[in-house]
């Protein structure tokens, strides 16, 4: 794999201060975990095509699902139901932290990046998951200043809100931040608050819907950001 193509960033560059991260198939593998559960229930039906498919209606679900939570959130349903859902799972003992893994290069990655960047979480799980992430990765854990859930903004990606709120919270211009993510939802509430943009190739989307909805690089891997910051 050659160097990714990172023309289109160049002239954001130097005035680049804060770099924001989607969770999910960005920061943990999460995603690839999600598709081979639901494969593995369509594999009897679709045989060979079960992983194309539980991976295509995956992604085709994240959409809708964000703007049902934000109308839950205008009916005053949605902290309530999330927080219901939340201790639902402590009683039953599911964690999901058990099943967040890193992606590979991720753990080196963010302390070099705090270095030089202020660092934040933009993500639609809940504050319960949030904190389940920042407890079972504590190495990285101490280098993200902020983070943006479920419960702390009125909607939700692609809407650039939550964009909007990670930036007002780390005191750094919207224009300054970077979103990093690997769905079109990412990429789309990004672009819409006016903040540049990487997509990476090691969640749910794939290159042509990240360049669609307007990319400003993309690349393989989260960890691959040491080679254009």
């Amino acid at each position: 794999m050659g160097a990714p193509d990172f023309d289109a960033l160049l002239p954001a560059l130097d005035s680049i201060k804060a770099v924001l991260f989607d969770l999910d198939g960005t920061l943990i593998d999460t995603d690839d975990i999600a598709v081979d559960r639901l494969s593995g229930k369509l594999k009897p039906i679709f045989g060979h095509r079960a992983t194309a498919i539980a991976r295509w209606l995956l992604m085709q679900s994240e959409t809708p699902g964000n703007y049902l939570v934000t109308v839950l959130d205008k009916l005053g349903l949605d902290v309530p139901m999330m927080t219901f859902t939340d201790r639902l799972r402590r009683r039953r003992g599911v964690y999901p932290a058990k099943e967040f893994r890193l992606v590979e290069g991720v753990e080196e990655l963010i302390p070099t990046l705090k270095e030089r960047y202020r660092l934040g979480i933009v993500t639609t799980r809940s504050r319960y998951h949030i904190e389940r992430f920042l407890l079972k990765f504590p190495t990285i854990a101490g280098a993200f200043e902020v983070s943006c859930g479920l419960q702390d903004s009125k909607w939700l990606k692609p809407n650039p809100q939550p964009i909007y709120l990670a930036a007002e919270r780390l005191n750094v211009p919207v224009e300054n931040c970077l979103m990093v993510g690997d769905t079109t939802v990412d990429i789309k509430a990004g672009r819409r608050a006016g903040a540049w943009t990487v997509g990476v190739l090691c969640g749910f989307g794939r290159r042509s819907e990240l360049e669609r909805a307007g990319a400003h690089v993309i690349v393989d891997s989260t960890a691959d950001l040491n080679r254009i910051l």
